[in-house]
């Protein structure tokens, strides 16, 4: 299975490449660097999962996908909160995650346990 077939994948690209956008004028490089690197961390290890040789392994690195969807939710709330991000950019990008986190649950199923 590549990567580069999953819708996913793809939605997951595409919600990095938003935050990534979305954050450039950002003066906080802090908060710019964590929230950008969980974003990128999404797509690259549900590819990196995906072409494992183990189910386990795959496994395990679409857990990291997942959380690292969490994460960058997290980080999504927080920078509304702070103002970094606006209400409705940042709502448009939490729906998304969550869509990419029950993607990533039904990606999962169909590696073995």
């Amino acid at each position: 299975m590549k990567c580069e077939t999953l819708e996913v994948w793809k939605l997951a690209c595409v919600l990095s490449s938003k935050v990534y956008i979305g954050m450039k004028e950002c003066r906080d490089y802090g908060f710019k660097d964590q929230i950008t690197r969980s974003s990128l961390s999404i797509a690259s290890n549900i590819a990196e999962g995906v072409e494992r040789e183990s189910d386990k392994e795959s496994r395990r690195f679409l857990d990291i996908a997942q959380a690292s969807s969490a994460e960058l939710k997290t980080q999504i709330y927080i920078g509304m909160k702070i103002g970094y991000v606006a209400q409705e950019t940042g709502l448009k990008w939490i729906k998304e995650c969550d869509r990419i986190h029950m993607m990533i649950r039904s990606l999962k199923r169909s590696f073995r346990a």
